[in-house]
């Protein structure tokens, strides 16, 4: 995970990703969608999973503000839900 700011939760004291957040992948300087992590001034959180900060899933996702498309695209936002259903079908 990387991500444009960060949230220290009072709890644990465990920092996690805030604002615009990105897949990132451990040993590599750029996004999955292609930004450098320089750059772009992202924020690495190697301790936290694409899965944890989806709005929906809700676990790590407080401070999310958005998640980018193409990262989403390219890790899978929704695997278990269908995209599209055929509403009437050929004879």
């Amino acid at each position: 995970m990387a991500a444009a700011d960060q949230w220290i939760d009072p709890d644990d004291g465990v920092r996690y990703p805030a604002g615009e957040v990105h897949g990132w992948q451990p040993g590599r300087n750029e996004t999955v969608c292609g930004l450098s992590l320089h750059r772009s001034r992202l924020r690495r959180f190697p301790h936290v999973t694409w899965a944890d900060v989806q709005p929906e899933s809700g676990r790590h996702a407080e401070e999310v503000r958005e998640v980018c498309r193409r990262c989403r695209a390219a890790l899978g936002g929704r695997r278990d839900e269908r995209g599209w259903t055929r509403v009437n079908p050929r004879p």
